[in-house]
C-alpha cells in the first residue's frame, strides 16, 4: 500500500488545501493529512485538535484520507506511518524554495522518503490560510476560499478573535 502524508498548519483549512488532499488521495492509496504543531508558533486561531475537525468535515467524502496531528520531525513521522511520500502543495515559484529546502532536510533524514511538488489549480494560485483571515478580519466574502461545511466556523472564530483584540 502506498501512503502519503499530506502536511501543513492548516490554519485554517482552505479551498486549496482540500484540492491537494483530494488529488493526492487519487494517487496515493492511502493519504493521512497531518496538522502540524510548531509550538514557535503561538498565534495560531484554531487549536491543533480544531484544525482536525475542520480538514475531517471539509473532506468526509474522501474514503482513503485520515486526519492527525503530530509535533515532532515530519521525517520521522513519515517513517512511523511507512509512508513513501510527502506531498506539498506549490502556489508560486516563491514556495518552490522553501519547500525544496524542506523536501532536502527530509530526504536526508528519511531517505525511504520522497517528496511530491503538486501545482495548485489555477483558482487558488493566490490563496493562502494568511489571506483567508486577512480578509475575513476586513470584513470580506471568504466563501469561495473556504469549504462551505466549515466556512461559519471560520467566520465566528475570525471575528471573535478581532473583536477580542
Amino acid at each position: 500500500m502506498k501512503t502519503a502524508i499530506c502536511p501543513g498548519s492548516f490554519d485554517p483549512v482552505t479551498n486549496g488545501h482540500v484540492d491537494i488532499i483530494r488529488r493526492a488521495s487519487k494517487i496515493f492509496d492511502k493519504v493521512i493529512v497531518v496538522v502540524m504543531i510548531n509550538s514557535n508558533k503561538t498565534n495560531a486561531y484554531f487549536t491543533a485538535a480544531e484544525r482536525v475537525d475542520l480538514i475531517k468535515r471539509s473532506i468526509p467524502d474522501v474514503e482513503n484520507a485520515e486526519v492527525e496531528m503530530y509535533g515532532g520531525l515530519l521525517a520521522r513521522y513519515a517513517a512511523e506511518k511507512n509512508a513513501c511520500a510527502i506531498v506539498k502543495g506549490l502556489r508560486a515559484v516563491s514556495d518552490f524554495e522553501y519547500e525544496f529546502q524542506q523536501a532536502l532536510t527530509n530526504k536526508r533524514l528519511n531517505p525511504e522518503i520522497e517528496t511530491v511538488f503538486m501545482t495548485t489549480e489555477a483558482d487558488n494560485m493566490f490563496l493562502s490560510s494568511s489571506v483567508v483571515k486577512q480578509v475575513c478580519e476586513f470584513g470580506g466574502d471568504i466563501s469561495g476560499f473556504v469549504p462551505e461545511e466549515i466556512h461559519d466556523d471560520i467566520v465566528k472564530r475570525i471575528i471573535e478573535r478581532k473583536r477580542s483584540e
